[in-house]
């Protein structure tokens, strides 16, 4: 028996893309695409996402590199920044983990980022996952349960304070008295509010407070599940809107697709000592880590998990599958990243528009 979330709509689709911040999403070690998160190659590869068509940017948020500490790692809000000035139509979603930023402090960078953009900026709200990144900086590493608390009391003084409210709050972990920031409101009410994870603190975090669910990359019956779950909930503001990441080959069949795959999945072999330095890392209780371990997959954040892998007509046909179950935002990751990126634009991105999908 399907489960379809109740009383949805089609929406229009947006294509992302995520930014490398700590370089390739699929295997580090691949003589295709040599490791590099610098800003040069980050600058390059969004300005050439927005020439292509892509709505959208992730810039994801890691003070040091996740896989392995030596390695370089892009900054996300100050590349945020410098990208909010270089480009003029795509979206920019920064990642923000709460326990890194005082809110007072975090709602005015945003709303710098959101007036140098002219209104494309978005926060993209993540209750952490890393104990190293946070332990070795001498900030404590909560609980699972206890972040999403802290989190959630952050994001209530955030969203206020990017609406440029005078905020009066006296909670848990943050006093407020009188605090307001300008500008805001020059573009539209606030930045758009992302929210990652899928664990019932997580969900009940997006329902209350959240604009749009990212949703790790799973199967559609899976998904259908999740969206089905959170869209029944009740919320004051305006209907949720979901989106999925989700690692991308396409190729002219289907047998040449998962030829590439096999091909990505022995290079990632290679990686195994580093992956398991980042489980010992990760925090059990993740539902993230949990979700991905169910399945075989390349990629970050679920990765192929979602299952678009195949021939080009393959691919739009399940992202259009993926799109009527209530996915708007397709925010996607590729390998080698540049030469797959432009793949999919000249050959996926037409199907999906000629499908009768809406693109916009």
């Amino acid at each position: 028996m399907s489960i379809d979330p109740p009383q949805m709509t089609v929406p229009p689709i947006r294509f992302g893309i995520w930014a490398l911040v700590h370089g390739s999403r699929a295997a580090l070690q691949d003589p295709d695409e040599p490791y590099d998160a610098s800003w040069k190659r980050n600058r390059e590869l969004i300005l050439e996402a927005e020439r292509l068509g892509f709505h959208s940017t992730l810039v994801a948020q890691h003070t040091i590199n996740p896989h392995k500490p030596d390695l370089a790692q892009l900054e996300a809000w100050t590349a945020s920044a410098a990208l909010a000035a270089l480009t003029s139509r795509i979206e920019i979603i920064t990642a923000i983990k709460p326990l890194l930023y005082h809110p007072a402090v975090l709602a005015k960078m945003a709303l710098q980022i959101e007036e140098i953009s002219g209104g494309r900026f978005a926060i993209n709200v993540v209750n952490a996952w890393n104990k190293l990144e946070l332990e070795r900086a001498g900030i404590a590493f909560p609980a699972h349960d206890a972040r999403y608390a802290y989190g959630h009391e952050w994001l209530r003084v955030v969203e206020p304070l990017m609406r440029g409210e005078s905020v009066t709050f006296q909670g848990e972990q943050f006093r407020l008295d009188g605090y307001a920031l300008r500008p805001a409101g020059v573009h539209r009410p606030r930045p758009r509010i992302y929210v990652g994870g899928e664990s019932e603190p997580a969900r009940a975090l997006v329902a209350d407070q959240g604009d749009v669910w990212f949703i790790n990359g799973q199967p559609l019956v899976d998904v259908k599940a999740l969206i089905a779950d959170v869209a029944r909930r009740p919320r004051a503001a305006q209907p949720l809107r979901f989106g999925l990441s989700a690692f991308v080959i396409a190729r002219e069949t289907d047998e040449e697709a998962q030829a590439v795959l096999r091909h990505l999945a022995a290079l990632a072999e290679k990686d195994a000592a580093w992956k398991e330095v980042k489980k010992a890392n990760t925090d059990p209780d993740s539902v993230m880590a949990r979700t991905i371990a169910k399945f075989p997959r390349v990629g970050s954040n679920g990765g192929t998990g979602a299952g678009l892998v195949g021939s080009y007509d393959t691919v739009a046909s399940r992202i259009a599958e993926f799109n009527r179950a209530g996915i708007e935002t397709f925010m996607l990751q590729f390998q080698p990243f540049e030469a797959e990126m432009r793949r999919f634009a000249e050959h996926v991105i037409p199907r999906v528009a000629g499908a009768g999908v809406p693109d916009q």
